[in-house]
């Protein structure tokens, strides 16, 4: 049968089923170039009013897998097992958590992205480490994982290939929150990588992409079905991104702050989500170790420093530091009610941490530190934040954003909880 990219287009705007050979070509045809950026565009607006049935979702993943190559994990010696974060403001968990599990035993294949907007990149902060390198062969991932358990690196060119033009399409046609489309993108990349298991992080709150439980949920399920059909053991943990995740917000300073938690130390609430995440990924792959026991002792600073090293980095030396620095203070007494992540993620950003534009260069040093955390009590004239640029002007960008992220109140604030629930299929 002949397809067109109208006739496609007009299905899925009128509410009707595509044919798994009309998503096959469609998507092989924009690839190739024969199916133009405006027609492609009309399409994802049509699934984000319209989404994708569950066989519809399932071809389109396939598909996208099947634009490019697949990692080959099979033969090494321990058993593979990958985590995806949705993205939040001051989410530096992979740096911890790669380590953390090679230490007790598994591999982890983290195959990350950089930030864009208010949401940190992983490649970005370890990129502040000097000579790191995030880019690695395929026979290099293969080689770091069997020797040392622990690889944190670029995706390669040829995983889902047409993920990328899509994911740039999504991003300027104000498609990104459909979540057939952000679950195909994931977990197309995820599959592709060659994982045996995969527990997903879905941010919800303030400062992810997704604000309330339910589509979470939703997007969580819709995720744990396509891993597990595709023979990827998969868990999606939901957890709060209100407010930022620990203290550090920034490239170099999130990378302070995961080596603190790796030597046994740091924010509580990354040590939290750490560890628990290390123990789902270990539980999908049958090691029973306690990986809290790994940071106490050392080892998964040792398996970090390791990892840093193969990829070409110096984990003993000096990170970048800001050139201007300035204080937040407060303004009156009181109880700290709620400090907003997306504030601070757009502070971060705008002191030059973050990027508008995929081709935008980011600073090592810039970000921003929370000096107080919800619930506590304050007064007048104390620190609230700590922003960190390279020059003034980017400095008062920082300032003017973060000007509104902390209502101070009178009465006590209880502590909301981190971890909010777990899905499986």
């Amino acid at each position: 049968m002949t397809y067109s990219a109208v006739d496609v287009i007009a299905t899925k705007r009128d509410g009707r089923l595509l044919a798994n050979e009309a998503i096959a070509w469609i998507l092989d045809a924009y690839v190739r170039g024969e199916v133009a950026e405006e027609q492609m565009s009309a399409l994802l607006m049509a699934i984000y009013f319209n989404g994708l049935s569950d066989a519809e979702l399932s071809t389109w993943t396939d598909c996208m897998i099947a634009s490019g190559e697949r990692l080959d994990l099979r033969g090494l010696s321990r058993p593979t097992v990958d985590k995806h974060s949705t993205g939040g403001v001051g989410d530096k968990i992979s740096l911890i958590l790669a380590p953390l599990v090679a230490a007790c035993g598994a591999a982890v294949p983290q195959l990350s992205g950089r930030g864009l907007g208010h949401t940190g990149g992983t490649l970005d902060k370890l990129e502040s480490i000097p000579g790191w390198r995030a880019f690695l062969s395929n026979e290099e991932i293969r080689e770091q994982l069997d020797s040392i358990g622990a690889v944190i690196c670029a995706a390669g060119q040829g995983l889902a290939p047409v993920d990328r033009k899509l994911y740039s399409l999504r991003d300027v046609t104000a498609t990104v929150e459909s979540i057939p489309l952000i679950s195909s993108s994931i977990m197309s990349k995820k599959i592709a990588e060659g994982t045996h298991a995969l527990v997903l992080d879905v941010k919800v709150g303030r400062g992810a992409f997704i604000k309330n439980v339910e589509r979470a949920r939703i997007l969580a399920h819709t995720m744990v079905r396509l891993g597990t059909d595709h023979g990827v053991a998969t868990v999606a943990q939901l957890t709060s991104m209100d407010a930022p995740l620990g203290r550090a917000v920034g490239n170099a300073l999130e990378v302070t702050e995961s080596v603190e938690v790796l030597r046994g130390n740091g924010p509580d609430d990354v040590r939290e989500l750490s560890v628990e995440l290390a123990r789902v990924m270990l539980q999908l792959v049958d090691i029973h170790v306690d990986p809290a026991g790994k940071l106490d002792d050392g080892s998964a600073y040792e398996v970090y420093r390791t990892m840093i090293r193969a990829q070409g980095g110096d984990p003993d030396a000096a990170l970048p530091v800001a050139v201007c620095t300035d204080k937040v203070i407060a303004e009156h007494d009181g109880v700290i009610q709620s400090i907003d992540a997306l504030d601070v993620g757009v502070a971060a950003w705008r002191l030059g941490a973050g990027r508008e534009r995929k081709e935008d260069s980011v600073s090592a040093a810039a970000g921003v530190v929370c000096l107080v955390r919800e619930g506590e009590a304050i007064s007048k004239g104390q620190p609230l934040f700590e922003l960190h640029a390279d020059d003034e002007a980017h400095l008062q960008r920082g300032r003017d954003a973060i000007a509104r992220a902390v209502v101070v109140g009178e009465r006590p604030v209880n502590a909301q909880p981190l971890l909010l629930e777990r899905v499986t299929k």
